[in-house]
This record gives C-alpha cells, structure tokens and sequence, in this order.
C-alpha cells in the first residue's frame, strides 16, 4: 500500500518510475508488474519461514541493478526508493546491497537501518546519550527455552507487571503482546520467539501515543507531533492497519512547550541513531507525570496517503508529492557526500 502510494504520488513529469518487488524468499521482480505478481503471492496462504535460496538467484538479480550492466532488461537506475518494513528492507540489509553497488538510496544507510530495526540495541544508544526511555529488560530466544522459570524471575524483579513484550526486530506491532498477570508472561514469550532470537520485556506506561515525524540529513527537522488514539486497548496490528475506530489527531492537543520538548528529543534521536532522510519518532507520553519517553524511531515509516509521517509533514506546511521531490534530493545529497570518501592511500598524500 505504501509503495502503490509513493508510486502514484511521483510526478510523472519528473520521474520514471522502475519498480522492484521482493519476495518472501528474497527473489527479485524486475520485470513486468512486480505489484501484481506480489499482490497474487500474498493470496498465497502457504506458510512461509525465513529460509531463503541461497545465493545464486539473488546475486543475478542483484547485477541487474548495477548501472552499466548489459543482459539487464531495465533502465539505469538513478535513486531507490526503498518502500520496505521489517527485517530484509528496513534493517540495513537492502541499504548494503545498495552501497555496494553504489546507488543513491532514499533513507537511513546501513548503520541506522539496522539500530533503527533493533529496539534493544536502538534503546541502548537512547541510554547513553541520555534520551529517556521506559524500563526495559532483553532476553536471547535461547535463555527463556533453555530456563524459562529463571527468565521469568527476572522478568518480574527488574520489569514486573502490566508489561509488553516484543520480537526485537520486527515492525507493525506484530508478536507484540501486553501481558497483565504472571500466566500470561509464558505466552508472550513463546509469541515473540517465533519472530526473533531476541526478545524485549518493557514497562506498560498509562500513556498517550504521540508521534513526530523527522526529515533531513545532517540537519533534521522536526514535524508538528501528532496522536494515536486506537480504540482497542493498545496501538497493534489490527489498530494500525485495519481498525477505522483508530483516530489520528493532527496536531496533538499538546502546550507549546510540550511540543518543542516531543520536537526535541525526536531530533535528538534521529541523529543518535545516525538516521537520514526520514524517520518517525514515536513517544509515550505519561498520563500521570507528564513525562516523555521515546518509544521507538522507524527509518521507513507508513508511506501511504493517509499515513501518519506524511499527513505530520502536511499539516507543517510540506503536501506530499512536495515530501517526496524532498527526500530524494536528500537521497542524491547523502550520496554526494559520501562519495567524497577516499577508497585509496597513498603513503605521502595526506
């Protein structure tokens, strides 16, 4: 859905648009209408793992995004648009096949992709550039299946309960589970294993969801924060994408003061994390203190029409083919920076 939308959104006066599509299996589309052929996958309701083909597929694929390769059936290729969420697109993975074969590339390079999909590496480098974040413990898949009573003791000294806990790497609320009471920790546990080898145990806030959208390179700036308001009892899959009971309020009823604050440290964060181009910043804001806690950043957020990075960057005065024109220029500006880095030494030169 976001990647039709940025496609419509494009002027055509401008671009050329070449789409790409990915499989589950890491096989590449580049010919005829890679949207319809993962749109009729996706009605395929196989079960699908991580498992990928090794290899061979994947590097002949690779080769035809490279400009100046013959034996490719699609034109050279200026800037990539990666319109991909979760592991395999949002983690660094795309974003290093495309350093290789030195692409400019919308978004986050390989570092911030990847600290950006990692809530527990993201929250450590939150940590120790003193960005507030709530209570949290990390568990390895491996800990909780090999001593489950030991990770629960943990859980309830450091933690304890209304808890969330999360895959570490994965987006859209998915594996995520608010756990209330003691039985049902075990659960929630086993739910997040099957999506990662590493599992978040963080504090439940009574909080409102607010989220600021960020866009810029070296100098990001921040949007007007907005808030979620689902009706069901947290903001997960089902609220996100198929829920019309969920409300989006723009801009958040927030004092001008608490707005700078959420602009802030959403600016803060996104250089913490070495971001670029784009990023959404999602808070928790606590009911009873007022206090702002950093949720999370996405280095490629929603990107439909109605989503909430580019409705944030709407209301701040930016429509959305204007945020699209703008994160390429940002993409072609990185690229041009980077590509001032010496790949050769020369005793003698410096």
């Amino acid at each position: 859905m976001s990647a039709k939308s940025v496609m419509d959104y494009l002027d055509k006066s401008k671009y050329e648009v070449v789409p790409l599509g990915i499989t589950k299996e890491g096989r590449w589309l580049a010919r005829g209408d890679p949207m319809k052929e993962l749109q009729a996958l996706a009605r395929d309701h196989a079960p699908r793992t991580a498992s990928r083909d090794p290899g061979r597929e994947l590097v002949a694929d690779h080769r035809e995004l490279v400009p100046g390769v013959e034996r490719t059936g699609i034109p050279h290729v200026d800037v990539v648009f990666p319109v991909l969420h979760g592991p395999f697109g949002e983690d660094g993975t795309v974003q290093g096949l495309l350093e290789l074969a030195d692409i400019p590339y919308v978004g986050a390079g390989v570092l911030g992709s990847a600290l950006a999909m990692d809530k527990i590496a993201m929250k450590a480098v939150f940590r120790a550039e003193g960005i507030p974040v709530a209570d949290y413990l990390p568990i390895k898949r491996w800990d909780w299946e090999s001593n489950p009573t030991a990770v629960v003791e943990r859980i309830e000294e450091h933690v304890g309960y209304p808890c969330f806990v999360k895959p570490a790497n994965l987006g859209s609320s998915v594996g995520i589970t608010k756990v209330r009471e003691a039985g049902e920790l075990p659960d929630a546990l086993r739910t997040a294993a099957r999506y990662d080898r590493k599992l978040l145990v963080e504090v439940a806030i009574n909080a409102r969801e607010i989220e600021c959208s960020v866009l810029g390179n070296d100098h990001p700036a921040a949007s007007l924060p907005g808030e979620v308001i689902p009706k069901r009892e947290f903001y997960d899959y089902v609220a996100k994408y198929f829920d019309e009971q969920t409300q989006l309020v723009i801009p958040a009823d927030l004092t001008g003061d608490k707005t700078a604050e959420i602009q802030d440290w959403a600016v803060r964060a996104f250089l913490a994390l070495d971001l670029a181009g784009m990023a959404r910043a999602d808070f928790f804001l606590a009911k009873d203190s007022g206090r702002v806690y950093v949720n999370e950043l996405n280095s490629i957020p929603g990107f439909t029409h109605a989503s909430m990075y580019p409705k944030l960057w709407e209301a701040s005065g930016l429509p959305y083919p204007e945020l699209l024109d703008r994160l390429i220029e940002l993409a072609l500006e990185r690229h041009s920076d980077m590509s001032r880095r010496s790949v050769s030494y020369e005793a003698g030169n410096e």
